[in-house]
Parts: structure tokens; sequence; C-alpha cells
């Protein structure tokens, strides 16, 4: 007896639900995380911790404000969150791009395949470091959440 090695791989290979299932099962928690962000205000005292950088050494890190950004925007306020921390903004929509490129390539069967390279981390950790310096200096005010 023979098998067909066509019909064999066919019969294997997922469809495109399940091939999706782990992007949308990533997007329904960060969807949860935004939920549960947009309901509690983090402007409130006493529903999230400070920072404890912040805190501690009264240093602003890159994710302070992080919740109120996300807070302003499941409120559909773009510069409120802006305000607060604005590399959060740049991240929530570089996220969404990957997202749905992933999820575009996983419905088709192929791997997300970002490609990034030594170069991209650490021109990515030297914007982030930019970040927190300005944003800790006189002149950065304007970055203070």
């Amino acid at each position: 007896m023979t098998v067909d090695p066509t019909h064999t791989a066919h019969a294997a290979r997922p469809g495109p639900l399940r091939r999706i299932a782990v992007p949308l099962g990533i997007l329904g928690g960060v969807a949860a995380a935004f939920a549960y962000v947009g309901a509690v205000d983090p402007n409130e005292a006493g529903h999230y911790p400070a920072c404890p950088l912040l805190r501690a050494t009264g240093v602003y890190c890159p994710g302070c404000g992080g919740l109120r950004s996300a807070h302003a925007l499941v409120h559909g306020d773009l510069s409120g969150a802006l305000g607060a921390n604005a590399l959060a903004v740049a991240g929530y929509a570089v996220f969404a791009v990957v997202w749905v490129v992933w999820a575009a390539r996983a419905a088709r069967g192929r791997p997300l395949g970002l490609g990034l390279g030594r170069a991209h981390l650490w021109a990515l950790g030297a914007v982030v470091l930019a970040f927190t310096v300005v944003r800790n200096l006189p002149l950065g005010g304007f970055l203070h959440p």
C-alpha cells in the first residue's frame, strides 16, 4: 500500500483559523490589559504601584506614564496619551503593525520573520536611552508624564 504524500501533507496542514490562534490569543491578552487599564484609572492614587525608580531616585524611566498613556488612548485622547508617554504610544503603534503582519503571515502558514539584526536592536536601545535621558533633562520637561 502506498501513501500519497500530497494527501498526507494536506491533511496535516492546519486551517487558517488554527494558524492564527496564537496571534489571536496575544491580541486577546493585550485587549484585556488595555480594557483593564481603561476601566481602572491610573491617575487615581492607590490603583497601581508607583514606579520604583521614580520613587527611589526621582528619575523617570522609559515606562513612566505608560499606564496613563494606555488609559488615555483607550478613551480616545491621543494628545493625552502622547503627553503621558510618547515612546509608549509609538510602541503601541509598532505592536499594532507587527501584529497585523504576523496575523496575515500566520493565516497563510508563513512565519513572521522580522529579521531584526544586532544593529536594529542597538538602534532601539539607543532610542529608548535617548528618550530616557532627554525626559529627565530640564529641556525635556515636555516628555514628563
